[in-house]
């Protein structure tokens, strides 16, 4: 049977792993009693007879001298998302299979960004406020003419594996979208159903605008303080992807006036100081990183990382492969 270890916080075995998905991982690869919460978890001689590693949340770096101790490794299969501080390049150069549960993942984040449009489209944050100083109702429904999902336009940032769920679901629902990705084909856009436009035109024309870009030297502070002048008053900024694709100071000038409203699940500290105006403006949602998987949603990433086990031991190609060429372009 194939050698293999996970590597991952101490708890999260059990939260990836219903008895049913344990039971197939146990029949696949021989693993030790318990994960490896580090590198010293593991003798030399359990290192050199290793040949696939399921990784997770928590786990250490995999670098050219834990490489150099593992001869025999071929496979790291990594049951969160992102692997880009994870894995040292020299992984992919020695031709170790790479896989991630990005693609489970992006499920419950997707989910999580329309919940939010559909809040912001009938300005909930807003509504919300005022309805904990006011008994009148009808002045509060009255008040907010621009209310209402139907016809609304949402920009979307980003054509990711997250952006395209995104676009999926608000089509179905009617929205108008605007895309802005410069690697979007058009095909894949008319079948997503979003236009593609330049940023400024789609933060000019867009009440919603959510961010799904990966966070690169190239898009690091994308949305910046000339970005953010561009939407219209009243616009709500949603970001679920990294803290760095805008430039949080500038948006926190235009949310202190009133003029913009946000949902921001990533932070630049993460998490915020207590005292950080964030956490206490009305027109700001602030939430801890929770749009991934959290909880029972954990499973589908355990899922997903079994199925990829199998395709390796069984011979078959990764279902979802993480490529050397394609990580300046990922999360």
């Amino acid at each position: 049977m194939l050698p293999a270890a996970l590597l991952m916080r101490a708890d999260l075995p059990d939260q990836l792993f219903t008895p049913t998905s344990r039971a197939r991982l146990d029949r696949l690869v021989s693993l030790p009693p318990g994960p490896w919460t580090g590198w010293s978890d593991a003798t030399p001689a359990a290192l050199r007879r290793t040949e696939l590693l399921l990784t997770g949340w928590g786990c250490p770096r995999l670098g050219v001298a834990e490489l150099a101790a593992m001869p025999r490794l071929r496979a790291v299969v990594h049951t969160g998302g992102s692997v880009k501080e994870l894995l040292d390049p020299a992984v992919w150069e020695r031709g170790v299979r790479v896989t991630t549960s990005a693609r489970a993942n992006a499920v419950p984040v997707a989910d999580y960004t329309v919940a939010m449009v559909l809040l912001a489209g009938k300005n909930v944050l807003a509504a919300a406020d005022r309805y904990r100083r006011s008994l009148d109702r009808r002045a509060l429904l009255t008040g907010y003419p621009a209310t209402g999902n139907a016809d609304r336009t949402v920009g979307l940032v980003g054509a990711s594996r997250v952006g395209r769920l995104v676009a999926a679901r608000l089509s179905d629902l009617g929205f108008r979208l605007l895309c802005h990705d410069p690697f979007l084909e058009p095909d894949d856009a008319e079948r997503l159903g979003v236009r593609p436009v330049e940023l400024a035109h789609l933060l000019r024309e867009s009440s919603i605008v959510s961010l799904h870009a990966p966070l690169t030297p190239e898009t690091a502070g994308m949305i910046d303080a000339a970005g953010l002048s561009l939407l219209p008053d009243g616009a709500t900024l949603i970001n679920t992807a990294r803290a760095g694709l805008l430039d949080q100071e500038a948006l926190l000038g235009h949310l202190r006036t009133g003029r913009l409203s946000a949902v921001l699940d990533v932070t630049d500290p993460e998490p915020l100081p207590l005292d950080h105006p964030l956490r206490t403006l009305p027109n700001v949602l602030v939430t801890p990183h929770v749009a991934g998987a959290q909880g029972s949603e954990l499973r589908r990433l355990g899922d997903q990382a079994v199925e990829e086990v199998d395709r390796f031991v069984r011979g078959l190609p990764a279902a979802d492969p993480v490529l050397a060429e394609r990580l300046p372009f990922l999360a």
